[in-house]
């Protein structure tokens, strides 16, 4: 029971981290209906803008990891995510905003090789940094050093307590600034019909700057998640996250807020019991990818609207 116990919490860890990555996915989708396959790469961005953060404070602080580093370091990730995605969106997107379905698409497939490759020889080239080619560690704030936290009789990693609360607190502001805010109300509005929001004076364009920042605060959030939950990042950790968070928002419903932490928190807890239940050369760490992609197709062929259901918007 206690082994079962520890599995689900690190599955629901673990689907915390793709959900808030998956958020992201669904708030951009549900305003310019864009699958932006480079948002992986902006959580990535967002970690090492974290970890950037933590180094330019340590020629201040002598390398401090107190507790006080960590909204720094998130604000300092956010910043430079929220950055890459408004650069991403003003020059890569918006003159193929009118173009077909397919050219964005091919073009957030070569954003994100772009992203990867600068990450990659940026950091590289910078004198005593590590090897930006392989796993670079990431500073464990005191707090998550400690002992491990006994729930029902389960060790705990105190990480995973931060995946898990960054998801509520993200999930319940983006609900509030969705459905509280004039912000938000346009957001809704652009996703069901641009053209006759911009006949009402709506700013359409700001609108989806707005959604493509929101989507890489959360995903810079999920960047430091993701250092404090494996201790360690590496230029290339954006791109299978990215593919496990757009399962995950399939999974849940594509273009659904709740769906895709619902799909991320399935998608965490099936990965982790087939990991640890399935029986024989099935099981295990190297099969957990393959059980996450066998649940995407399950859910395509048997309830290709999501487990919440997918938010369709018929435009004229």
């Amino acid at each position: 029971m206690t082994f079962f116990l520890d599995q689900l919490l690190n599955g629901i860890s673990l689907g915390a981290l793709y959900a808030l990555i998956a958020v992201g996915y669904t708030v951009v989708y549900g305003i310019v209906q864009l699958i932006n396959f480079a948002h992986g790469e902006v959580f990535m961005i967002g970690a090492f803008g974290a970890l950037s953060t933590w180094i330019v404070l340590g020629t201040v602080t002598g390398g401090s990891t107190a507790w006080w580093n960590l909204p720094l370091m998130l604000v300092g990730g956010m910043v430079v995510a929220v950055l890459t995605a408004v650069l991403m969106e003003r020059f890569a997107y918006r003159p193929l905003r009118n173009a077909p379905r397919l050219a964005p698409l091919i073009t957030a497939i070569g954003i994100s090789i772009f992203l990867q490759e600068f990450v990659r020889l940026f950091f590289g080239e910078i004198p005593g940094f590590p090897d930006a080619k392989a796993a670079i560690p990431f500073p464990q704030i005191d707090f998550f050093t400690g002992d491990p936290v006994n729930v029902g009789g389960v060790l705990v990693h105190r990480g995973n307590f931060f995946v898990i609360g960054a998801l509520i607190v993200c999930w319940a502001f983006l609900w509030w600034f969705v459905n509280r805010t004039a912000t938000g109300r346009a957001m809704q509005a652009v996703s069901q019909d641009p053209d006759t929001s911009r006949l009402m004076g709506i700013d359409v364009d700001r609108i989806i700057v707005v959604a493509f920042a929101v989507g890489a605060a959360l995903a810079a959030v999920a960047g430091v998640a993701h250092g404090l939950r494996y201790g360690n990042i590496d230029f290339r950790m954006g791109f299978l996250a990215g593919l496990k968070a757009f399962t995950a928002a399939v999974l849940g419903g594509i273009g659904n807020i709740n769906g895709a932490v619902v799909g991320g928190l399935t998608l965490g807890v099936v990965e982790a019991m087939a990991t640890a239940f399935m029986p024989g050369q099935f099981g295990g760490p190297s099969w957990k990818d393959v059980w996450a992609f066998v649940l995407l197709i399950l859910i395509l062929v048997f309830r290709p609207q999501g487990l919440v259901g997918a938010k369709v918007v018929d435009r004229a």
